[in-house]
């Protein structure tokens, strides 16, 4: 067990294999589990999880066969994921947590949701990539490759060997399963209470008027939620207003007329109903 200032670094056997893990120390209450997005391990999410870790205990593992964990025979596919983290839940003896996904992480934390309620006690759903807006898989291509100009050139040697590592084969394999998965609309079933954090500025995201309309189908334990200049790295480039946003939503004065609205983030609001 490796440590730095506040955190730790372990390994885990999860399903008989190896997983890494961040872990922070102190804090209290219902840990927060962050998952990241495909091909790249948990350490550009660092960021926001040490904002957060002033207040809450927060876990920053890296998904079975991605960054320093254990790589498995096979690419799991999003189900898979949600079960291993179901597992590493379990190792850490962790009964219930807020899970903060970004881009595929956002799929796995709604599997998760789905096949576990009672495991969620909250779910952040950070630039939830899938969906009709990124199809067919070359216009997916397209907007990966307009994000990557648009964020941080400091994320480039934190991402560069994750990729690298994983591979271009099983990353294209991943990111087009990635495309099918209709995240917006499997927002729209939730079983628990979800924020969604979406950034102006990425190309992977649906229109505006797509997200409104999303915001006004939305059950009313849905929040939706948009930091303007970001792109879809928001735990990376915007840790900051991201984290003030969920802690403000977890204490439950997030909203237009509060006095916790980060600087640069703005409420989707529209009135709901039936079509």
């Amino acid at each position: 067990m490796a440590t730095e200032h506040g955190w730790v670094t372990e390994h885990l056997h999860v399903e008989g294999r190896s997983v890494h893990l961040r872990r922070s120390v102190g804090g209290s209450g219902v840990p927060v589990v962050h998952i990241h997005g495909f091909a790249i391990s948990g350490a550009y999410l660092m960021p926001t999880a040490r904002v957060l870790a002033g207040r809450r205990v927060n876990v920053v593992p890296d998904l079975p066969g991605y960054g320093r964990s254990e790589r498995r025979d096979r690419v799991l596919d999003i189900p898979a994921l949600a079960a291993a983290l179901l597992g590493i839940l379990d190792a850490l003896d962790i009964d219930q947590a807020v899970l903060v996904g970004n881009s595929m992480g956002c799929p796995v934390g709604l599997e998760v949701a789905h096949e576990a309620p009672e495991r969620v006690d909250r779910l952040v759903l950070v630039s939830p990539a899938g969906g009709v807006q990124n199809q067919p898989l070359p216009r997916a291509l397209g907007q990966l490759a307009l994000d990557v100009v648009r964020e941080s050139t400091r994320m480039l040697p934190v991402a560069l060997p994750d990729y690298l590592r994983f591979g271009p084969v099983d990353g294209l394999r991943l990111f087009h399963e990635l495309t099918l998965f209709p995240s917006l609309e499997r927002l729209l079933h939730t079983p628990v209470p979800t924020l969604a954090v979406l950034g102006g500025r990425d190309p992977l995201m649906p229109t505006p008027s797509r997200v409104r309309e999303v915001a006004r189908l939305a059950p009313e334990h849905v929040t939706v939620a948009l930091i303007e200049q970001a792109a879809h790295a928001v735990n990376f480039s915007h840790p900051e207003a991201l984290a003030q946003a969920i802690e403000a939503w977890l204490d439950g004065a997030l909203g237009a007329d509060g006095d916790r609205l980060p600087a640069g983030v703005r409420m989707v609001h529209t009135p709901r109903g039936p079509v």
